[in-house]
């Protein structure tokens, strides 16, 4: 699905970890309250 300027991005769940505590975080839980950037780093934290 191709994203133009100005559109919303798709909702999405990702796991995540704060301290000992694993969760999973959706786009949607920000929506409305904060500003998100998303970036992707394809192969980090893996050995090369």
């Amino acid at each position: 699905m191709a994203l133009k300027v100005g559109d919303l991005a798709p909702d999405f769940e990702l796991p995540a970890v704060a301290g000992e505590q694993r969760l999973q975080v959706k786009l949607s839980d920000f929506r409305g309250q904060k500003h998100v950037v998303v970036t992707f780093h394809p192969l980090d934290w893996t050995p090369t």
